[in-house]
C-alpha cells in the first residue's frame, strides 16, 4: 500500500492529468495533493478527481512535502510533481518497486534529459568533493522520489530549491539503502536565469550546510516566506473586481457546522479544558492563547484532518461560485487560526482569509499564537476592527460588504457591515432584529443569493433602518440531525410573534 504525495502551486492546467496518470497503477494507493496556497484553480481541479487535498501551513515545497508525508497513511510514500504531463503510466511501480521488493529504502529517479545547468555546474561538483559516494547519481536534484515513511519521519525537509538534494544527503547519512530508477522521458518547463541563479544559491547552501553540520533552521527565511505569502494573498484581493463588492463569511458556526476548537477539543480529549477557557472572564485574545496551548505538539496533518471532518453548510461551494460570478470577492474571517482557515478557503475556492496566526515549527503547533494586527485597535482585540482595516487598506467602504455571521457572537460585525446577515439564530432570540439587516433561518445559505444583487454596481444600504430590518429566509429546514427541533422552535416563535409571514409582508410594504 502506497501514499502518493503531489505538492502543487498554481498547477490547475496539469494537475488532473497527473492524477489520472498516477491512478493507472495496479498498486493500492491513496493520493494526497498538498496545495501550497495556489492562486489559480488548482484545488478545484484536483478535487474533481476525488483525491484528498490539504493546504500547507506555510509557503514552500519542502513544507508541503513534509506535511504530505505526515498525512500519509501508508509506510511507502512516493512524490511526483504536479506539472509534468509525460510521466509513464507505470510511474508508481518504477518509483516504489525497489522498496516493495526489499531492495531499497529510498528511490531517486532519473530521466532521459540532459542534466540541468545547476546539476552540472553546482550540485555534482560539490557532491564529488564533500560526498563522493553520492556523486554517481545522475540527477541528484530530481523531485520524483519514494521512501519508507519511517525514514522520512526523521529527515529534515529544506524549504527551498535545496529540498531534493537535502533529502538525498540526509537519507545517505541515515544509512538508507538508495537506488536510482529510470522513469523514462520527462519534459518540464525551462527555468529562467533568475530562477536558476536562486536555485544555484539554495542548492549549494544546502550541501555546504549539511557538510558542516550547522543548525538547519533559519527562522528569518521562514518568516520572510510567510510575509511574502500574506502579501500575495492581499494582492489577490486587490485584483478581484476592483474590490467593489465583498462577502465575508464567519468560518465557525456559519461555514463549519460548529466551532473548530470545540471539534478539536473532542478529538484530543480536551473538552473540559476548552469549556473552562471559553467560559472564563478573560478577554478573547487571552482565551485564544490558552486554546492554542491545547494544540501544542499536534502536527498540521492532525489539525487539517479535524477540519475536513467538520460538516460544511449545505451548498457552500455552489454559493461561492455564483457570488464570484456576480462580482463579489468572497472570503473567511475567524477568531481561530490561519492554517485551518486557509485550508478551507482553498477547498471552497474563496479569495482571502482574515485569521490569527498559529505558530508552527516543522509543521507542529508550538502552543503559541499571534493575534492578527487587523483585529487589534491599540491593545484591544475585536474582529469588527476588520472593517476599518479593509477601508483603509483597500478603499472599500463597509456599505459594500455583506457579512454573514453568528447572531450571538458577531453582533458588532453584523451592525457595522453594509448588509449584516444573521445565520441560523437561536429560536426566540428577538435581539437579532436589532443588529441584523437580514435573517436566514434554516441550515442552508442559498437564500444569500436573494440578498446579494447580481448587478455589478456597489451595494447600497437598505432604505429601512436596522430596527425595521426585513426578515427573510424562513426557508426549508434541511434534513439534518436536529432539524425537527429547529422546526418546532420556529413554530413556537411564529406563534409568539403573530406570524412571521405577516410581519414580512408588512416590512416589505414599508421597503
Amino acid at each position: 500500500m502506497i501514499s502518493i504525495v503531489i505538492p502543487v502551486l498554481n498547477e490547475g492546467a496539469t494537475i488532473r492529468q497527473v492524477i489520472k496518470t498516477v491512478k493507472k497503477t495496479s498498486r493500492k494507493i491513496e493520493i494526497i495533493v498538498v496545495d501550497d496556497n495556489s492562486t489559480d484553480n488548482t484545488v478545484e481541479e484536483a478535487m474533481k478527481e476525488q483525491v484528498r487535498v490539504i493546504t500547507s501551513s506555510q509557503r514552500g515545497k519542502g513544507i508541503s512535502m513534509r506535511e504530505g508525508m505526515m498525512a500519509a497513511k501508508y509506510d511507502i510514500v512516493a512524490y511526483v510533481d504536479g506539472d509534468i504531463l509525460t510521466y509513464p503510466d507505470n510511474i508508481v511501480e518504477l518509483l516504489t518497486d525497489p522498496i516493495e521488493k526489499g531492495e531499497a529504502d529510498f528511490v531517486k529517479s532519473y530521466f532521459e534529459r540532459q542534466a540541468g545547468r545547476v546539476t552540472q555546474l553546482v550540485a555534482k561538483p560539490l557532491l564529488s568533493i564533500l560526498y563522493p559516494e553520492l556523486s554517481h547519481f545522475q540527477q541528484p536534484l530530481s523531485g520524483m522520489i519514494a521512501a519508507r515513511k519511517s525514514f522520512l519521519s526523521n529527515i529534515h525537509f529544506e524549504n527551498d530549491y535545496g529540498v531534493d538534494i537535502g533529502l538525498l544527503i540526509d537519507m545517505h547519512q541515515a544509512g538508507a539503502r538508495i537506488v536510482e530508477a529510470n522513469i523514462g522521458k520527462v519534459e518540464n518547463a525551462m527555468q529562467t536565469w533568475e530562477q536558476l541563479s536562486k536555485m544555484s544559491r539554495e542548492v549549494s547552501r544546502t550541501i555546504l550546510k549539511k557538510a558542516e553540520n550547522i543548525p538547519q533552521e533559519n527562522l528569518e527565511t521562514l518568516g520572510n516566506i510567510n510575509v511574502i505569502r500574506e502579501q500575495m494573498e492581499y494582492s489577490i484581493l486587490e485584483s478581484i473586481d476592483k474590490l467593489q463588492k465583498m462577502v465575508i463569511f464567519n468560518l465557525d458556526q456559519v461555514i463549519f457546522r460548529g466551532d473548530y476548537l470545540e471539534w478539536a477539543a473532542i478529538a484530543f480529549d480536551e473538552e473540559e479544558s476548552i469549556e473552562q477557557i471559553m467560559s472564563s472572564d478573560s478577554d478573547q485574545a487571552t482565551k485564544l492563547q490558552y486554546a492554542a496551548q491545547l494544540l501544542e505538539g499536534r502536527n498540521i496533518a492532525e489539525l487539517l484532518e479535524i477540519a475536513d471532518s467538520i460538516p460544511l453548510v449545505s451548498g457552500i461551494r455552489e454559493i461561492v461560485r455564483e457570488l464570484k460570478k456576480r462580482g463579489y470577492a468572497c472570503g473567511l474571517i475567524t477568531d481561530g487560526y490561519d492554517t485551518i482557515a486557509r485550508h478551507i478557503k482553498n477547498k471552497l475556492g474563496m479569495d482571502f482569509v482574515f485569521a490569527n496566526e498559529l505558530h508552527m515549527v516543522h509543521s507542529v503547533a508550538t502552543g503559541e499564537f499571534s493575534a492578527a494586527h487587523y483585529f487589534m485597535k491599540g491593545n484591544q482585540y475585536c474582529k469588527s476592527n476588520i472593517f476599518s482595516y479593509i477601508q483603509r487598506q483597500y478603499g472599500i467602504h463597509p456599505q459594500n460588504i455583506i457579512y454573514v455571521g453568528n447572531p450571538e457572537k458577531d453582533q458588532e460585525l453584523l451592525t457595522k457591515a453594509g448588509i449584516g446577515v444573521a445565520f441560523c439564530p437561536q429560536p426566540c432570540n428577538g435581539a437579532v432584529e436589532k443588529v441584523a439587516d437580514k435573517i436566514i433561518y434554516g441550515l442552508s445559505l442559498h437564500l444569500l443569493l436573494e440578498i446579494a444583487p447580481a448587478s455589478r454596481r456597489p451595494i447600497k444600504l437598505p432604505a429601512i433602518s436596522k430596527r425595521q430590518a426585513k426578515r427573510i429566509g424562513v426557508g426549508s429546514l434541511v434534513s439534518l440531525a436536529g432539524a425537527s427541533l429547529l422546526y418546532f422552535a420556529y413554530r413556537q416563535l411564529k406563534k409568539k410573534n403573530g406570524g412571521i409571514e405577516e410581519k414580512c409582508k408588512t416590512v416589505n410594504k414599508v421597503a
